[in-house]
């Protein structure tokens, strides 16, 4: 396994500390876990660079690189939601849009096709993580409404995004 593609497990593995000091309310607990995810999504980062930098772009990182954002990003909003800081609306269409591209990703594979990220869920991904960062800070009301809507419309941008770019994929269904 490369670099990039343990980088991307690490992320996996990451999100149980996250979660636990959530949890488990330890002292200062919102900005350990605030600092677990802003080193995760690091990783996020630099996994892309190596793999870009060096050719190191694999199957398994196409798939499983997105697949830990999510995972990370879906964490924390599933604990922003049970304290009250995110409607459960907005969750919902986040996981109705992750479910939907990786429907459509799965019948690509079976077609032989692998869908990587495109920019429009890189940005939704970026714009995210920024937004849960400032979410886990002591941010006005106004911010973490504007941050919730920015997550769900570049949520809901890159979710249409992906279906129109690979419509083809569906074409014979």
């Amino acid at each position: 396994m490369n670099l990039p593609n343990k980088l991307t497990v690490l992320r996996i593995i990451m999100i149980l500390p996250f979660l636990l000091v959530l949890y488990l309310d330890v002292p200062y607990a919102d900005y350990w876990a605030l600092g677990i995810f802003i080193l995760a999504s690091l990783t996020d980062m630099l996994d892309g660079k190596i793999a870009r930098k060096y050719n190191l772009i694999t199957d398994f990182g196409k798939f499983m690189d997105p697949l830990a954002d999510k995972m990370l990003v879906t964490a924390a909003m599933v604990w922003f939601v049970e304290i009250g800081q995110m409607a459960g609306w907005a969750l919902l269409v986040v996981l109705l849009r992750e479910f939907a591209v990786s429907g459509l990703r799965m019948v690509a594979s079976d077609k032989g096709r692998v869908i990587a990220a495109g920019w429009s869920g890189k940005i939704k991904t970026a714009s995210t993580m920024v937004c849960v960062v400032l979410m886990f800070l002591p941010i006005p009301p106004l911010v973490n409404t504007i941050c919730v809507w920015v997550i769900v419309l570049t949520t809901l941008y890159s979710g249409v995004e992906y279906f129109v770019k690979n419509r083809d994929v569906l074409s014979d269904m």
